[in-house]
């Protein structure tokens, strides 16, 4: 997997990784002080951000791409081509790379998208950004096609 840098970006991308940036400015992060934005670019041109809202009960913390998948579906949005991540004030000069539980929000809609989602994960200094689809980010990936349903003709009595 090969690192780019901000300007070997496309222009859409480019993009996308300021808009992360400016939502990572929105951060309530008071706990981590790791603020991190995203942008997710719709299938009609249209972004969404989101950013981490931490919590003291930490198991409620919400990470910034769910937050922006949140948003946008609730806009009535579901059609999703790319999402941009960026964190600011971490040590790592690594790209920032979402969590399990992003990774697999972010496939699943990308399976209601009919498109395998781009992944666009940047360091602050922007010196260090990967590109990659959301199913080489999460191989073997756990899908509705997973799920056996068993459907009851009526509820059991008592």
């Amino acid at each position: 997997m090969q690192t780019k840098t901000y300007s070997k970006l496309s222009d859409v991308q480019k993009l996308l990784v300021k808009k992360a940036e400016e939502a990572a400015s929105n951060s309530y992060s008071p706990y981590s002080m790791f603020p991190v934005g995203a942008a997710l670019l719709c299938e009609d041109g249209s972004i969404i951000t989101g950013s981490n809202y931490e919590n003291a009960s930490y198991g409620a913390t919400i990470c910034a791409e769910r937050v922006a998948i949140s948003r946008a579906n609730a806009e009535g949005m579901r059609s999703f081509r790319s999402m941009a991540i960026i964190a600011k004030g971490g040590k790592s000069s690594n790209p920032i790379t979402p969590c399990g539980i992003c990774r697999q929000i972010l496939y699943e809609a990308g399976r209601y998208s009919n498109r395998d989602i781009e992944v666009i994960m940047s360091n602050e200094k922007k010196d260090r950004i990967l590109v990659i689809n959301i199913s080489k980010l999460l191989p073997f990936a756990f899908s509705p096609k997973d799920i056996v349903i068993k459907r009851r003709s009526s509820l059991p009595h008592k």
